[in-house]
Order: C-alpha cells, then structure tokens, then sequence
C-alpha cells in the first residue's frame, strides 16, 4: 500500500502521541497508517521540547516577501549596470583630450 504524503497541525501530532500511549504504540501506527519512526521522532521532540517541539520547525516564507526580494535584488543589479556604465564614462572622459574650435577672431 502506498503512502501519500500527509500534513499534522501539532495538536494532531500531540493527540496521536497521547492515543499511543494509551492504546499502545504499534496499534496506533497500524490505525492511522503511521510509519513508527515518524511516531517515534514526534515523541523524542515532545519530551525534549514539549508541545513546542512539535511545530514545524521550517520558517514559511511569504509569497509577497519573496517577490519583494526577487525585485529588490533585480533593482540593485541594475543600479550596479548604471554605476559601472557611468565610471566607464567618466574615465574615458578623462583620457580623452578636449578639443577647442578657435574663433576668428
């Protein structure tokens, strides 16, 4: 039987480890169809940790943040093009010699 890829809020996580200590370990991995090392991981951060422990421990990171970022870092290499193009200038600028018109006069 194949397993699909499941999401636990860590209340469900807490419930099941309370329910395995109650109608035993193997059963309720057989039950929810649980691999029991997975059991067994949500319980070693219970004990070390408490209730806190069986959060997630990844940050999610907003999709508008992100974007922000990308756009942010999209903004800094253009100004970085337009810095580089104007010292260029300015340096051949400098090595070029200036040539005046002389007036009739």
């Amino acid at each position: 039987m194949a397993r699909t890829r499941r999401t636990f809020s860590p209340e469900d996580r807490l419930s099941l480890l309370k329910e395995a200590e109650r109608e035993g370990f193997a059963e309720t991995c057989r039950k929810h169809n649980l691999s029991p090392t997975l059991l067994s991981i949500w319980r070693k951060k219970y004990l070390s940790k408490g209730a806190e422990g069986l959060k997630p421990s990844y940050r999610r990171v907003d999709p508008e943040v992100k974007a922000l970022q990308e756009e942010n870092e999209r903004l800094k290499r253009i100004v970085a093009r337009q810095a580089m193009e104007l010292e260029v200038k300015t340096e051949m600028l400098k090595k070029t010699p200036i040539q005046f018109k002389k007036s009739g006069r």
